[in-house]
This record gives C-alpha cells, structure tokens and sequence, in this order.
C-alpha cells in the first residue's frame, strides 16, 4: 500500500493551534501547492479543477485543521477581500432574507463581510460607506437604503431607486407586482380595497405606490382617501400595521379588501380585522408583500406579492464582487430589474355576494 508523501505530523507534533502548512497539505494529498492554494482562496481558477480534487482538499484541511494566512494573501494580493452590507436592521423579514442570499455568495466566493444597520438615521446612512472603507471594504451592498452620496468603490444598492454615479440597482418591477395583486382582487369581485402605505423612509414606498395608482386607473379602482394609511413607525413588529388598520376601521368603511405594504404589517391588519369582528377571508381579503417564512404558516396562511429576496441578494453579491474584480473603467450595469410572483394562500377569497 502507498503512503501518502510528506504526511502532516500527528497534533501532538503540531505547533500551538494545531495549525500545518500549505505544503504539508499539499504533500499529503500529492497535490501542488498551486492547486491547494487556488481552491482553498477560492480563486477563479478553481473552477477547473475536478470537484472531487475539491472536496478531498477541503475534507483534508478540516481534518488537519488547516488555516490559510489571510493576512499573506491580502498583502501579496493587495486586497482585503472584505464587503460591507448595510440594512435598516436586521430582523425577520425582508432585511434577513436577502441577506442570507449575500451571505450564501460572499462565503462561497471567499469574502469576508461587515453588516451595519442604520435604523434611518441620515448621519449613519452617510457616514457608513466612509467607516467600511477606512475598514478596507473593497466594495458595498445597500439594502432599502436611501443612499444619494458619492461612492468612490464598487457599490449595489437593494431598492435604491435612485441613480447615482458607480452604483448598480437592483430593483424589483412593481408595476408588475401591483398588477398581478390588484388584478387578483379585482377578479375576486373586489371593488373598495383599503390599502396601507409603506413608511416615508423606504426606498419602496413611493415607487409602490405610484405603480399602485397606475394599475388601479387601469382596472377601473377608485382608491378612496378614506381607505389609505399609512407606516408611520421603524419598528419591525406587526404591531405598526395592526395600529394603521385600527384607524382605518374606526369610521367604520366598507371596504372589502386590504392590500398591505408588506407581509408583517399585513399580519397586523389581520389580527385588527378579527378584533372588530371581520373574517379573513370570508368578510375581507388580505394580500402582502415580501413573501417573508412566515407569510405561508400565518393562520390563514397569507396570499403575497412574493418579491425573490433571496436572489436579490444573490444577484447584488455576485454583480459586486464582478465589479470589484473587472478591469478599471469597464462599464457596469446601472440596473437589474428582477420580476415578482404572485403567491395565492388563503387569506383571499370571492367577495362575499350580499342578500
């Protein structure tokens, strides 16, 4: 039987840490060094190396508890292979979700990331981009940030809705996702639907619900002052849309239908529909936006506009690290527009014909 050339010394030869090196790793395998180092850094390169050659170096470097130097690597490279992220905050919801997509692509590609929340604090959202720079964050994704400010390094903004000089948009198309909820109301019957405003602050808000006021003037919907509230906390509880319905219902309108802002507070709204005596679905259909994990276990189980967070982020990881990667002055994308989907459960039904 062959044994392997240059085996790593037993742990108990290790030097403190139990860390071995590169080349006794490689002797181990019978690999090059080239080879261990080009998947172990993750580099393009490794793409056409064998997946089972991966596996077996990466099985190899957990059982001998192998560390690349970082350190080494950023200064022969002169990169820091840092991200930082920016949220609003992070909570169940829209914010976690498309963050475990950056977070699935920046661990795969081998970068390292700094998330901030900024709770909408102007002074946070400007000085941030400074502060992971000084971190040496070699670029920046935004998340339903309202950021306007210069970037001086590869930047994707998640719902910025705002063109700005070296930042890629990632956006959704609303227009598309209006029409598909409305449409889905209007077909149930549906005529005098309440609708819930997104928060002043989110870079959602007013590209929603211009695209809201569109289709409605298409399909023949009167939207009624009477039946328009709005967010009007950062909080990312329920609570905020169980507070906005409440007062929607305190005039006692008749409306059949609600169309929340997004999935938390339209599981607000359902709850103060049933405090005031209104079935869901069967006097008032519910509909949301987001699709977040919880919307298909709500009771009943919520129909959404589903927005694909998690490729969003994905899409924002994978066009940034590109960017930071292409040739100085190559052009780059200014938007990626990406299509929701309707997702229909059980908090819609027919409206209900009266006697």
């Amino acid at each position: 039987m062959t044994r392997p050339k240059n085996p790593p010394p037993d742990h108990s030869e290790e030097p403190p840490g139990g860390s071995i090196s590169m080349k006794d790793l490689a002797g181990h395998l019978g690999l090059s060094t080239a080879t261990i180092s080009l998947v172990i850094n993750r580099s393009p390169g490794a793409k056409s190396i064998p997946h089972v050659t991966q596996e077996r170096i990466w099985a190899a470097a957990r059982k001998f508890k192998y560390r690349p130097n970082l350190v080494a690597r950023s200064l022969r490279q002169k990169r820091s292979f840092t991200i930082g992220v920016m949220v609003p905050e992070i909570s169940e919801g829209y914010s976690a979700m498309v963050l475990s997509g950056v977070e699935d692509h920046l661990l795969q590609e081998g970068y390292f990331y700094f998330v901030v929340s900024h709770r909408h604090h102007k002074d946070l959202i400007e000085e941030y981009p400074h502060l992971l720079r000084q971190r040496a964050a070699e670029g920046i994704i935004a998340v339903d940030t309202v950021y306007t400010g210069h970037c001086d390094i590869p930047a994707v903004s998640i719902s910025g809705h705002r063109h700005v000089k070296g930042v890629t948009n990632i956006v959704l198309d609303h227009n598309l996702g209006a029409h598909l909820a409305l449409e889905h109301l209007h077909r149930l019957g549906h005529r005098r639907i309440a609708l819930i405003k997104g928060q002043d602050f989110s870079s959602d808000t007013e590209t929603r619900w211009q695209a809201i006021l569109s289709v409605a003037r298409e399909l023949g919907i009167v939207i009624e002052e009477k039946l328009t509230a709005q967010l009007d906390s950062d909080s990312p509880s329920p609570e905020v849309g169980h507070r906005v319905t409440r007062k929607l219902l305190e005039g006692d309108p008749q409306f059949t239908a609600l169309f929340a802002f997004n999935d938390i507070s339209a599981m607000g709204a359902i709850k103060a529909l049933r405090e005031t005596g209104r079935r869901v679905p069967e006097d008032v259909s519910v509909i949301g936006w987001d699709d977040i994990q919880g919307a298909a276990f709500h009771n009943p189980s919520l129909t959404t506009v589903r927005q694909p967070l998690r490729q969003m982020g994905v899409v924002a990881a994978e066009t940034l690290l590109k960017r930071i990667t292409a040739p100085a002055g190559d052009a780059y994308p200014k938007e990626i527009v990406l299509e929701p989907e309707l997702v229909v459960r059980e908090s819609t039904a027919q409206k209900k014909i009266e006697r």
